[in-house]
């Protein structure tokens, strides 16, 4: 990774982008692909498009999402103390001491999970705390307090953590999940600027919102761009983490190379073609089986605009929807690499259909 794509990586990784309120960070994203596309488009709910080739009748899609998990300021008590409401997949087990950043229309301001003493606990009857048991502290008094600090009901509150390197070959952070998706799409597309790649067909490179609520914003533009083909990046875990259930989870490991997921959403010829990819150029790969739904963007593009070729390329990732989310070095550039090279094997008219 050379010092432009190191310095991008941490700033991109340590702005917050909640769910529904993304616009900082595309504009971080989009800022970093300008030199290497032709065009953009931004719909109206914030998913951006870095565009190669826009006049071609055949669209490649490349796609990660940049939304991140967060919290939404609900209830203000007399006391001050501010309750919440999760905004995507929360989790309110790592919460307590926790510090947040509130953005308020004024800009940011900070605050704590505040949460009992342990010896004041009735440990016996100790249970993991729930959304309705947590709550922040701002340092106010009174709720008209509260208010006078600009933080008000509808105010998105993100964890403070930021990006570090753990180790000589690990990541770790919050938002990985999956910032680090959207800035591996971008190293595609400057890969493909710098090598002087001509690609004959359109690449549509999206960093998709709002996928932590249900794959919103790639419904959206897959049924404006309606491409045909869509290749995913997400995070998937890594369950030889301990407490994972390898029988339930699948075998999947930080280091041992990108995951592609057999399923009803993903294309079979797709995948079988980014296989041949990984294997012409000795990158190596892990399986996983998604039984039903993937629960990536990859469900939202294959059953968009009366079905789009996709598939799934997954980095291992420890400790999902936490602020310690980790990856393996290795793994990152393994799957900027697998996608790259996935792109190169594509035809322009390619057919994927089963039966011609």
């Amino acid at each position: 990774m050379d010092d432009s794509a190191r310095t991008f990586l941490f700033q991109y990784l340590n702005n917050a982008s909640p769910t529904g309120f993304e616009e900082s960070g595309q504009r971080l994203w989009l800022d970093y692909i300008r030199p290497y596309i032709d065009t953009y488009i931004s719909d109206t709910y914030g998913t951006v498009v870095g565009v190669v080739n826009p006049e071609a009748d055949y669209k490649v899609v490349i796609e990660a999402h940049a939304d991140e998990i967060s919290w939404f300021v609900h209830y203000i008590t007399d006391d001050g103390y501010i309750y919440l409401k999760r905004n995507g997949g929360s989790d309110a087990v790592i919460a307590p001491s926790m510090r947040v950043n509130i953005w308020t229309q004024r800009g940011p301001v900070k605050a704590v999970f505040g949460y009992p003493a342990i010896h004041v606990r009735e440990l016996e009857k100790d249970q993991a705390p729930k959304v309705k048991d947590i709550f922040l502290d701002c340092g106010a008094t009174s709720k008209a307090q509260v208010l006078e600090m600009g933080i008000n009901i509808g105010d998105v509150a993100t964890f403070e953590d930021e990006l570090i390197e753990l180790g000589p070959d690990y990541l770790c952070g919050r938002a990985l999940d999956n910032r680090i998706g959207g800035f591996m799409i971008a190293e595609v597309l400057r890969r493909l600027h710098t090598n002087g790649v001509k690609l004959p067909f359109g690449l549509y490179v999206v960093n998709s919102v709002q996928e932590e609520i249900g794959l919103r914003g790639a419904e959206m533009i897959a049924n404006r761009i309606k491409p045909n083909v869509a290749i995913v990046t997400d995070v998937t875990h890594d369950t030889y983490s301990p407490m994972y259930k390898k029988l339930e989870q699948g075998d999947q490991k930080c280091g041992n190379g990108p995951v592609l997921t057999f399923g009803p959403a993903v294309q079979n010829n797709l995948l079988k073609l980014i296989f041949q990819a990984a294997e012409e150029n000795n990158i190596a790969v892990q399986r996983a089986v998604a039984s039903r739904f993937t629960g990536t963007d990859t469900d939202a593009f294959a059953y968009a605009a009366g079905g789009i070729a996709s598939a799934l390329i997954s980095l291992p990732l420890k400790y999902m929807h936490t602020t310690v989310e980790t990856v393996h070095k290795a793994d990152v550039e393994a799957v900027i690499n697998l996608i790259y090279h996935s792109v190169l094997k594509i035809e322009n008219g390619h057919d994927f259909r089963y039966i011609k």
